[in-house]
């Protein structure tokens, strides 16, 4: 499986500070926002990534991931020029997608929790046509929400509904077959001009191939979309490392851990970084690894 990690628009809602930056690239406590949807990624074990970014800030995460070889990764890059939807991503990445399944994952959406790796290894095993994740919200009518029968079959969409069916939002990542190229090369631009996401779901929906996996209680997920939200996230963040001494999205330590890269390369990544906290946190989790110290336990 392929993933694709889509970092563009203008971030408008958090103007001023996204006038001269990606919203991506803000942090979100002590790392930057786009750590925490490639981690998830990697989590998955997907190692082939493509991220979509505009062209001023293209730049900018190349400078910060290069190839990826340094965590066991091949990333490549493209170009969304204007923020034409979600599903736009599926023909900018069609060449890199190829005959392969797809990850897309949202670049301002964090998700958190224990088991996590495995349950997206196991979505994407067990992938057959398209699989939504979902997660109960109070206030459904501001998301795309979903419907499911008891197998966790879909069996209905709404976007923003009045009268929701369910609390399901529809949460910023989703797995599907190689068919998605043909359908997004189908779809007709919305309302507002642009390739929605919804309609890709939508058809797999009227095929009978859409799954809904529910991330229930043990589950965090959030966007970053405003302001509130990306203060809110990042004392998320700082309370469950500082409370559990491990760091959320740490993405030298996913990749020693995940087998991409060996203790020694991943203590060479640390010192880079040697004089803040989270440089000195890769250096012992490397040691703990490599069997220099007890195991502090962190997953």
């Amino acid at each position: 499986m392929k993933g694709i990690v889509l970092a563009g628009g203008n971030g408008t809602r958090l103007h001023p500070a996204t006038q001269v930056v990606s919203k991506q690239l803000l942090p979100v406590y002590d790392k930057p926002m786009v750590y925490y949807p490639l981690s998830v990624l990697m989590l998955a074990g997907i190692r082939d990534i493509l991220l979509i970014s505009t062209p001023d800030d293209l730049p900018l995460f190349r400078r910060l991931f290069g190839d990826g070889s340094h965590l066991g990764l091949r990333m490549e890059y493209a170009t969304q020029s204007e923020p034409n939807g979600l599903a736009e991503a599926f023909l900018i990445g069609a060449d890199f997608i190829g005959e392969d399944s797809v990850a897309l994952v949202l670049g301002d959406n964090i998700f958190y929790g224990q088991g996590l790796s495995k349950l997206l290894q196991r979505s994407t095993v067990e992938l057959e046509g398209c699989t939504l994740f979902g997660y109960a919200v109070r206030d459904p009518q501001r998301y795309g929400v979903g419907e499911t029968d008891g197998a966790g079959r879909l069996v209905s969409l709404e976007e923003k509904p009045v009268s929701p069916r369910s609390n399901k939002a529809i949460t910023g990542l989703y797995l599907y077959d190689n068919e998605v190229t043909d359908i997004a090369r189908t779809l007709r631009p919305s309302a507002r001009g642009e390739l929605e996401i919804t309609d890709i779901n939508s058809e797999y929906l009227r095929q009978g191939r859409a799954r809904l996996v529910e991330l229930n209680r043990g589950y965090a997920w959030l966007d970053t979309g405003t302001h509130e939200s990306l203060l809110e996230a990042g004392q998320f963040v700082q309370v469950l490392e500082h409370r559990q001494g491990v760091r959320i999205a740490c993405l030298e330590e996913i990749a020693l851990r995940m087998g991409y890269i060996t203790p020694e390369a991943c203590h060479r990544l640390g010192e880079e970084l040697s004089k803040s906290g989270y440089g000195r946190y890769v250096m012992e989790i490397a040691e703990t690894i490599a069997g220099r110290k007890p195991d502090a336990g962190a997953e």
